[in-house]
């Protein structure tokens, strides 16, 4: 990922064949774009933070207030992402939590979306310290929350991961923790998405864990997570309506997104499975055939890559 590129070589063995053919057939077209195919998804294809595509619009965070829906919209924002987790004890600043269905609705009302996360304790009291056990108190509030508020089935709730967690710290804890709120959320019908930082999203995504990734810098480097669906920058925000608000950079059109009355909302197309694929090796040319085939996850990671690329590519 944040490894710097290197020129390709051209090695001897890759040389055996100093003229093209004559002739192509289509059997041994299939043959060459297969095993092509099979190399570069079964490989350990990392897509690098440059991938992402240029922003598409910002999106609020906040918890002292709720600024209206109007001035929202005349900032300029998509929209916001709201908690669907009480104040803590004593935090009676914490105006703007939980997230209630009268200010969705303002939102829908002005053309504007919100999207779900739970934080409820932090630092100490992080709501991830107590692992599994930790979901199974902090994942039926989440999901209790997100319905009272309009929120739809079908669409992803950011569990926050609020801090720079150490390897042994998402081992022990954090992936456990994650793993059950995710058994949950799906159970509602819900998605997990994963707000942290970089190596957080990137131990998650190794271990299939969220489908939606809200980064934050602490931690991160500079570096921003390929996989990131909404970028919180350090320090980045604005005062509505008396209310300090956080801004974050927005890399999807959907951004876990919803409106209060909305369906389930379709998921992503996904590829068809290829019936009988490994029946196919024998197609394969000697030097690929122990190589083995994508399977139905490393087909989608890299048909997105090709997706975030192809900005690139145009500009």
């Amino acid at each position: 990922m944040a490894h710097p590129k290197t020129q390709n070589q051209t090695h001897p063995q890759n040389q055996t064949q100093t003229h093209a053919p004559k002739h192509l057939s289509r059997r041994t077209f299939f043959k060459a774009a297969f095993a092509g195919t099979a190399v570069i998804a079964a490989g350990s294809v990392t897509p690098r933070a440059n991938a992402l595509p240029a922003p598409i619009g910002t999106v609020i965070d906040y918890s002292a207030g709720v600024p209206s829906a109007q001035a929202v919209k005349a900032r300029g924002h998509l929209g916001a992402v709201r908690y669907v987790s009480e104040k803590r004890p004593g935090a009676n600043w914490m105006a703007g939590k939980p997230v209630r269905l009268g200010e969705t609705q303002d939102f829908a009302n002005h053309g504007l979306a919100t999207a779900s996360v739970y934080q409820f304790g932090r630092a100490e009291t992080a709501d991830w310290l107590q692992g599994a056990a930790g979901a199974a108190i902090h994942a039926p509030q989440a999901i209790a929350i997100h319905a009272a508020a309009g929120g739809p089935k079908g669409r992803p709730i950011y569990v926050a991961i609020d801090d720079n967690p150490s390897r042994s710290q998402y081992d022990q804890q954090i992936r456990p923790y994650l793993q059950a709120f995710q058994q949950q959320l799906h159970a509602a019908e819900l998605k997990l998405g994963v707000y942290g930082n970089y190596n957080t999203i990137e131990w998650a995504t190794q271990d299939g864990l969220g489908e939606f990734f809200w980064m934050h810098d602490w931690g991160s480097n500079g570096r921003i997570h390929p996989r990131t669906t909404i970028h919180q920058k350090a320090k980045w925000q604005e005062n509505i309506e008396g209310i300090d608000v956080d801004i974050n950079n927005v890399y999807a059109q959907d951004w876990g997104q919803w409106q209060p009355g909305q369906g389930p909302t379709p998921s992503q197309a996904q590829i068809p499975a290829i019936p009988g694929a490994q029946q196919l090796s024998s197609m394969l040319p000697p030097q690929v055939r122990n190589v083995p085939l994508p399977n139905q996850q490393q087909i989608n990671d890299a048909l997105n890559l090709i997706n975030k690329v192809k900005p690139l590519l145009s500009s």
